[in-house]
């Protein structure tokens, strides 16, 4: 089974609903913005980071837009340092390669060690966007679905304010 199609069957088992856009391969998000042009939900990026050592893993979730701060970040969750995650660790934690990190990459997370978090200012937002584990596709899907497929594959989140 591939990653997207293992994305769709564990959504359909949950009972939520979402929709599905297919495009040419997204390199950006600039790219993959304009594929999706016109369709409500807020355009989010995924984050895979992890400390200095290398013991923790996080996967962060904000607007697309904006910018993060690496050394508030690493404050508000209590690390010594924060930085981008190797391709080998992505591969090994959540079998996915860089350019198409999102939430649907946890089901890929057997040993349920990567810490989620959330940019507060998405989560009033009604719909998101991710690219569920390949970047010819992007899904939407609703807050509140996609905070219960979250907790639904054993995973635990956190909001905060940066």
């Amino acid at each position: 089974m591939d990653r997207y199609q293992a994305v769709e069957e564990k959504l359909k088992e949950l009972g939520i609903s979402f929709q599905i856009v297919d495009h040419e391969p997204a390199l950006t998000t600039e790219q993959a913005d304009a594929f999706i042009e016109g369709i409500e939900g807020v355009r989010t990026k995924t984050m895979f980071l992890t400390n200095r050592k290398k013991t923790e893993f996080y996967l962060l979730i904000m607007n697309d837009q904006k910018q993060l701060d690496m050394d508030q970040l690493k404050e508000l969750i209590h690390a010594n340092k924060v930085r981008m995650a190797s391709a080998e660790s992505l591969k090994e934690k959540m079998q996915l390669s860089s350019g198409v990190v999102s939430p649907f990459g946890l089901l890929f997370n057997e040993e349920k060690d990567i810490k989620v978090y959330f940019d507060y200012e998405i989560m009033g937002q009604d719909r998101m966007s991710f690219h569920p584990n390949t970047n010819e596709k992007t899904i939407f899907i609703e807050t509140q679905d996609l905070l219960k497929f979250i907790e639904a594959i054993g995973f635990e989140y956190e909001i905060l304010k940066f």
